[in-house]
């Protein structure tokens, strides 16, 4: 699974059709990031519910993951990550663990 299809699949929309959290994405080697995808985070387009997005926000990995570095915003946020490198973290990881049945 890619990290398109799992924010598909995971992100829920509140009253006001505003994308409510994505649940963090969890790797069979323990390995966590939080990504996320809506007008108010640092993903393109900052749109939700679109299905496909180029870049996407990840945040608060629990452990170091160099290839996020570059997109640092100085803190545990990682801007406009490319769903390419994103994924190519999450395949080193072992594949995302917590899919919903």
């Amino acid at each position: 699974m890619n990290i398109n299809e799992y924010v598909r699949m995971c992100q829920t929309f509140d009253w006001n059709g505003t994308s409510t959290v994505i649940d963090p994405v969890r790797c069979h080697d323990g390995f966590t990031m939080s990504v996320q995808a809506s007008r108010f985070h640092y993903c393109s387009p900052r749109l939700y519910g679109i299905g496909e997005y180029t870049e996407l926000e990840v945040g608060f990995p629990n452990m170091d993951e160099e290839t996020l570095f570059p997109y640092s915003d100085g803190g545990s946020v990682y801007a406009y990550v490319p769903v390419s490198v994103i994924d190519a973290i999450i395949e080193k990881h072992g594949g995302i663990a917590n899919i919903k049945r």
